[in-house]
């Protein structure tokens, strides 16, 4: 009898358990999942995906009702995912209605995917705070309205939101910053406004963000930075304003940042040394940035072939698009006018440099070396105010008397054309030049140092090293008092080197090595004109015939970082007279 009873009440306790579950035999769905569906089913007044025509019959887990799917104790409703096909771009398919709230009772639901039906309409109903096992909340490219539910942020389980492509209103809600388990937020292609809450800095895990094509404004935070697992962070075509923050240079993880259409003070874009590759969003960078005036691309993986039609057509200030695999002939500007800066170096082309600066009435600093460019050097025209022309490494002939004449700019501070195919003669240098850099190197240059050279009273670096330059050192040479570096090695210099650079105290670095100088080399107690001056221990006489002499004594003069050896030199069998390579 006592058994009977017990019997009885463990029966009475599995039927109140299944009422409540609504359980029902296996291959039969719950009563209660059933009639939530069937309530979604009546609240869309028309349906041409057809979808909806296949839930009929009580079992709503057998596989028979598209979109359904059961699983877990007692074969409850786990998945409704009811999404157009990707390949259906046919506008009569759709849904017509509205999200009905009877959704709200399948408490199983992990996954609900309502997508691309293009017209249910209708608020997102607030009992969907009920389904509290859901991770997957997917209601795009519908027509949905009004704000983003608040109760949204009661779902502690969701992964991913998204909701583009409806007719959301209001603001981002705070309280999705409490779904600390949230790898994916896109509220894109809605019309939604105001700032983006502090709450969100809160998402830790999150790994995209898309806010995209919305009205939102403010700046754009400085906590977005504090997200270090965001890989695709979105923002285009709002309304947001002011700099972008130094914060999101440390999204390591980052792969995709996109930030155009706004009203951002982005006026320098600099994505230099990265692994860019093709292809570069022409597109969006054509559309966007409406403020820049300054682009680096330099040192990626790029192969761009032709400069950009973006960055052609606007008008630029900055331009280093160095290593960047351009070809042919020189890009043609829309502006050159506005360009100040100018590096186009380490890349391949070969023409149109004659004329290529000569309109750029701004332009300050232009960096083209190490390209194929094949031009007379005296073809060249410069603009007048140009400070800095660096054309090194090129296949540049002719004379330097194009650059170096009566008509050179007092603006021009440096020079460098070294390694290149240039002949002719250093050409006498007028007063008033204000050179600081002059770097002819490595060419075909003959003739002499001429005596004007004193002229160039600002100069800080002169090498005319690798040429074919005969004569001897100027004595004029020493007027140079502001010169550190001075390489006049390789050549066919005569001679000895003159006293008067003794009285360059600011000379670090002077080389005279492969010439054909002779007699001594100056030198006074401090020596502090000669730093770093290099000697090799082979030297010759006139005939090529002197030898060490053996036990005569070295003399070593110290001088701050220097330690200078002379060693003396007898027995030439042609004369007194040595020939120093220094």
């Amino acid at each position: 009898m006592r058994f009977l009873m017990w019997a009885v009440l463990i029966a009475a306790f599995l039927s109140w358990v299944s009422s409540e579950s609504g359980d029902v035999p296996s291959g039969v769905c719950s009563k209660a999942d059933r009639a939530a569906l069937l309530g979604f089913k009546a609240s869309i007044v028309k349906d041409t995906t057809g979808f909806l025509s296949t839930w009929t019959g009580a079992d709503c887990c057998g596989g028979g009702w598209e979109g359904v799917e059961c699983g877990g104790v007692g074969g409850r409703v786990n998945r409704l995912i009811l999404q157009r096909p990707s390949s259906g771009s046919d506008d009569s398919v759709y849904m017509k209605g509205i999200l009905s709230p009877s959704l709200g009772n399948l408490r199983f639901l992990e996954i609900m995917v309502i997508s691309g039906m293009k017209r249910i309409a209708g608020r997102i109903p607030d009992s969907f705070s009920n389904l509290t096992r859901l991770t997957q909340l997917v209601l795009d490219d519908n027509s949905l309205q009004g704000n983003v539910p608040s109760s949204l942020g009661q779902l502690r389980n969701l992964q991913t939101i998204s909701l583009s492509g409806n007719h959301l209103t209001g603001q981002v809600p705070a309280a999705l910053g409490g779904l600390r388990n949230l790898l994916q937020l896109n509220l894109g292609k809605n019309f939604l406004t105001g700032p983006i809450p502090p709450a969100i800095g809160s998402l830790r895990g999150l790994q995209s963000l898309d806010l995209s094509f919305n009205s939102l404004s403010g700046s754009i935070p400085d906590f977005l930075g504090q997200l270090k697992n965001l890989t695709y962070l979105v923002l285009s075509s709002n309304r947001f304003s002011g700099q972008i923050p130094n914060s999101l240079c440390g999204l390591t993880q980052l792969s995709e940042l996109s930030i155009d259409q706004n009203q951002l003070n982005l006026w320098n874009l600099n994505l230099s040394r990265n692994l860019l590759t093709n292809p570069l969003p022409d597109a969006a960078f054509g559309r966007g940035l409406p403020s820049l005036l300054s682009i680096d691309l330099s040192y990626n993986g790029l192969d761009l072939g032709t400069v950009p039609s973006w960055i052609r057509n606007r008008e630029l200030s900055d331009v280093h698009l160095a290593g960047c695999k351009l070809r042919g002939a020189m890009p043609n500007f829309a502006r050159p006018d506005s360009l100040s800066t100018l590096d186009l170096s380490d890349n391949y082309f070969t023409n149109g440099i004659s004329n290529f600066l000569e309109n750029m009435t701004s332009l300050q600093r232009a960096k083209i070396s190490n390209n194929l460019l094949s031009s007379d050097l005296s073809s060249i025209r410069l603009p007048d105010q140009i400070s800095v022309l660096d054309l090194h490494s090129n296949q540049l002939f002719g004379s330097l008397s194009g650059i170096l004449s009566n008509k050179t700019s007092k603006f021009l501070e440096v020079v460098d054309v070294s390694n290149n195919k240039i002949s002719g003669s250093i050409p006498d240098f007028d007063v008033g030049l204000n050179l600081k850099v002059l770097n002819i190197g490595s060419n075909k240059i003959a003739g002499h140092i001429p005596s004007s050279v004193s002229n160039l009273a600002k100069l800080e670096r002169f090498d005319i090293s690798r040429n074919q330059i005969t004569g001897t050192i100027p004595t004029s040479l020493g007027s140079l008092l502001k010169l550190q570096w001075l390489d006049l090695s390789i050549n066919g210099l005569t001679g000895k080197i003159p006293d008067s650079l003794l009285g360059i105290e600011a000379l670090r670095h002077a080389s005279f090595r492969a010439n054909r100088l002779c007699g001594e080399i100056p030198k006074d107690d401090h020596l502090t004109s000669f730093l770093q001056l290099h000697m090799l221990t082979t030297c010759a006489c006139v005939a090529n015939h002197c030898r060490l002499a053996r036990g005569k004594t070295t003399e070593r003069w110290a001088s701050n970082m220097l330690t200078l050896m002379l060693m003396p030199y007898e027995h030439c069998h042609t004369g007194s007279w040595i020939i120093l390579s220094l």
